[in-house]
């Protein structure tokens, strides 16, 4: 099923290497540490993969939330929303901006992400997540999201 998403064979292949990363015990999971776990010559495939293949994320998302329901069959989960921040030196990372960083539990510079997980027979499992997007950061054709704390102004 996640194999049609691929046009091209390699782009599902890499596709599936980025994936074992995921779960890896790799202490440093850059592009180069994982081509040599999964017996690659060199790390370009996976850099092409993610900089300038044909892909639809959105479509993915789309599949394996579908596949996530398929699975549940209509019993319920329990839905948690988190928001994680990571601190960030300068300002060229999109949407680094002063701002509180939970994991932190102080206001400093970062980015901050906003996670929906299910959780199911103990089992945790994540169904969509989203970068937090200051009013001051935003680009034409953002979406704002409402304020992670809820004291936004939007």
């Amino acid at each position: 099923m996640v194999k049609n998403l691929f046009s091209v064979v390699r782009n599902f292949e890499a596709f599936k290497y980025l994936h074992i990363r995921c779960i890896s015990d790799l202490k440093r999971k850059s592009l180069p540490e994982i081509a040599k776990i999964v017996g690659l010559d060199n790390y370009q495939g996976l850099h092409h993969f993610l900089t300038t293949s044909s892909w639809e994320v959105e479509q993915l998302r789309a599949l394996r939330l579908k596949l996530i329901l398929e699975v549940l069959k209509g019993r319920p989960i329990i839905l948690i929303i988190d928001e994680t921040g990571d601190k960030k030196k300068g300002n060229t990372t999109d949407y680094v901006k002063r701002q509180y960083i939970g994991n932190l539990g102080k206001v400093e510079n970062g980015v901050v992400a906003v996670t929906a997980y299910g959780v199911f027979c103990g089992m945790t499992f994540p169904l969509l997540f989203e970068v937090y997007k200051p009013r001051e950061k935003l680009k034409p054709g953002d979406i704002p999201l409402l304020s992670v704390s809820g004291r936004g102004k939007y």
